[in-house]
């Protein structure tokens, strides 16, 4: 190396050797100025603030009809959520009363869980044993009076007022702000979708309120009220039981889908919860905060139903319950209720299903009263009829015995029976209805006049040829005696009067019991969700169809769930198994001859829906049903399809206690009439129609 090289190495080392006592010598100056000048100012600073992380709840997914209505969706409203700070007692207690002073001027709730009442003193506990374990918990004796206990939470919490209402409503809020728990970084909700005019003075009056702070918050909203309300379910209030297992994704103030889709895709319509950081003086005093993580909203569900659809339904339902109560027909029944569902019959989509009474899913959210719940209860109002009532599906089964009989060729299309009335045979007899009605029987019918008319006479005969397996056999096919797979929960099987079921029941099979199977009754009992399936797959020429409620499932980003993903993890909640393939194939000449029958039913003079349908201007298939109950009840049944010559809707309409199925197929009539955008305000009732029920007796 030359002596230049040699000095310009040397040059570089000097300047790095100088570049790097200048960069030390600034950083002892700034640690200088840090911990000497201005440290007493930066300590004090960092003893006064408190940065807190908090959670940005995501707006859950919203629920709209096959239109885009929507159903159940997410508007933005505020709550108020408590931290701990570094303030004394009375501080901390006075801040619980300016609180509650502010909500109460505003209207506004907040929750109060504190189980003993002032004036008288009374302890408030559903039951004894709930008293017996609260007192246990805080280790009062059995004897302990409301007074007594009041008072220890009146010393324990240190809280004196001159007004006895102010000392029980600060407890109030404080015993529930310590069962809950919270912290300097964990807050705890107090208050929830509280008023413009609340949030306004909390923010005006910030340094009054210590460790208060408001949040924004996604707020669920039931758009039609009680529409569609055992569809959608409800969402509540997260339980103890639940937590334990959702810890990772839940908090003790997250509410969680307990019925209906809001409890079947719980996972999907609860979005990705972001996270923010609060800066706060140690005296509970805000002073900044900023978005460390975006919160993702969660999916969009898209359902099959049509929601103008599904309003006429339940009104026309509602309704013409109240008729039948009323005697607003030939005469009156003790209705107790109804479901109805309606089906397209080459898709399998649910575009209404309905079961009265119903109730108003908000109220569940918002806090329901223990008198509402209890009304809901009487009324069996919370539960879904349509997919859970399981019931005897009376003459509207006797397509499956027709279809049965010409398949296995016991009867053929022109084959005629003579009805005298009474069926003799095994030394018993059972009676037509018609019979018991008029002292006569239909005399010879065929298959479709037997529809037409409903004739129970015919029906035991061809029972009697096919027998309890073979009838049980096409029955299977029609899916009764099965789940439909439709993704709400609870959903019965029903029960298919066959000689396995009769087996399990240690149930000896006799003769008779074929024949009351054959008209839909003995131990036959389907859910109306089954019936309206059955029919369709009828109309369909007899083709399996795969009923369903949702359409699709939308990501945040408007990209779709594959329908896959769907199905499977509905099936595994639910426990839905898929049913093999029974190999059956129906002709549809058979299918022809029973449809016929029905167009009879609503189309010709002599059927028995003909006065509800003489004059409606779309030709329909149809069939009524009379169910007698273990009660001496008789539901009321109508099935219909429409149009006859292309059939796209399957309707299927029950009503408990209604007396006869004309009365049902009032509602069919409404909902065929919106489905196909008919005016039907002209059409006249004839009620001069005689009633009719099917006797088995």
């Amino acid at each position: 190396m030359s002596n230049k090289d040699i000095e310009k190495t040397r040059l570089r080392f000097n300047m790095l050797t100088m570049f790097v006592y200048i960069v030390g010598l600034i950083l002892i100056v700034q640690l200088f100025n840090l911990q000497i000048v201005n440290g007493k100012e930066y300590r004090e600073e960092s003893n006064t603030k408190l940065t807190r992380e908090t959670e940005i709840e995501a707006a859950r997914g919203s629920i709209k009809d096959r239109t885009g209505i929507d159903l159940a969706s997410t508007e933005l409203g505020y709550s108020l959520e408590l931290y701990k700070t570094k303030v004394d007692t009375q501080t901390f207690n006075d801040c619980m009363l300016n609180v509650i002073r502010v909500l109460e001027k505003n209207g506004d709730k907040y929750t109060d869980s504190f189980p003993i009442s002032i004036n008288p003193y009374a302890f408030n506990f559903s039951s004894d044993e709930d008293l017996k374990e609260w007192k246990e918990t805080y280790k009062f004796s059995d004897e302990a009076t409301p007074e007594e206990c009041f008072n220890y939470f009146k010393d324990k919490y240190e809280v004196e007022y001159e007004s006895l209402e102010d000392t029980r409503k600060v407890i109030g809020l404080i015993y529930k702000v310590k069962n809950n728990g919270y912290s300097a970084t964990k807050s705890t909700t107090i208050a929830e979708k509280i008023s413009n005019n609340s949030v306004q003075e909390f923010y005006e009056r910030a340094s009054d309120f210590p460790g208060i702070n408001v949040v924004t918050e996604p707020i669920r909203t039931y758009n039609k009220g009680s529409l569609a309300s055992h569809i959608l379910g409800y969402i509540a209030k997260i339980n103890q039981r639940e937590l334990e297992t959702r810890k990772d994704k839940y908090s003790n103030d997250d509410y969680i889908g307990r019925t209906g889709i809001e409890y079947v895709l719980e996972e999907y319509l609860k979005g990705e919860n972001g996270t923010k950081q609060i800066d706060m003086t140690v005296d509970g005093t805000q002073t900044g905060e900023y978005i460390t993580k975006e919160a993702v909203a969660g999916c969009d569900v898209i359902l099959t139903i049509d929601a103008n659809l599904q309003s006429v339904a339940e009104e026309s339902l509602a309704y013409n319950i109240e008729k039948v109560r009323n005697g607003g027909f030939a005469e009156t029944w003790d209705a107790k209720g109804g479901s109805l569902a309606v089906v397209n019959v080459k898709t399998g989509e649910v575009l209404a299903l309905a079961s009265y009474p119903d109730y108003e899913p908000s109220l569940f959210y918002n806090g329901i009263t223990q008198a509402k719940y209890d009304e809901y209860l009487s009324q069996n109002a919370l539960y879904n009829r349509a997919i859970q009532g399981s019931y005897a599906p009376g003459s509207i089964f006797k397509m499956v015995t027709a279809v049965a009989g010409l398949e296995t060729g016991v009867i053929t299309p022109k084959e005629r029976i003579n009805d005298t009335g009474v069926y003799t045979k095994y030394n018993q007899s059972w009676k037509c209805w018609y019979y018991t009605d008029y002292h006569r029987g239909h005399g010879y019918v065929n298959v479709s006049d037997a529809i037409q008319k409903s004739c129970n006479y015919f029906f035991y005969e061809v029972g009697d040829r096919l027998g309890i397996e073979r009838l049980s056999k096409y029955a299977r096919h029609f899916g009764l005696g099965e789940k439909t797979g439709i993704e709400l929960p609870s959903e019965t099987e029903g029960t298919l009067a066959s000689l396995e079921n009769s087996e399990e029941k240690n149930k000896t099979w006799n003769p008779g019991d074929t024949l009351n199977a054959a008209i839909g009754q003995g131990d036959n009992d389907f859910s109306p969700l089954q019936m309206a399936r059955y029919l369709s797959i009828l109309v369909n020429g007899g083709n399996k169809i795969d009923i369903s409620i949702i359409k699709s499932v939308l990501r945040a980003d408007k990209t779709e769930v594959d329908k896959t993903e769907i199905e499977q993890f509905v099936n595994n909640k639910l426990g839905i198994t898929s049913v093999e393939d029974d190999g059956i194939e129906i002709s549809q000449e058979n299918i022809d001859v029973v449809l016929e029958g029905m167009r009879s039913v609503a189309l010709e003079r002599g059927g028995t829906a003909y006065a509800v349908f003489k004059d409606f201007g779309i030709e329909i298939g149809g069939k009524t049903g009379s169910a007698e109950t273990s009660t001496d009840d008789v539901n009321a049944w109508f099935a219909a399809f429409a149009p006859y010559d292309d059939p796209e809707i399957a309707v299927i309409v029950m009503i408990e206690n209604g007396g006869h199925g004309s009365y049902s197929a009032q509602v069919v009539k409404d909902i065929i009439a919106e489905y196909f955008g008919m005016n039907s305000n002209g059409v006249q009732e004839d009620m001069t129609a005689i009633p009719y029920t099917e006797s088995i007796r």
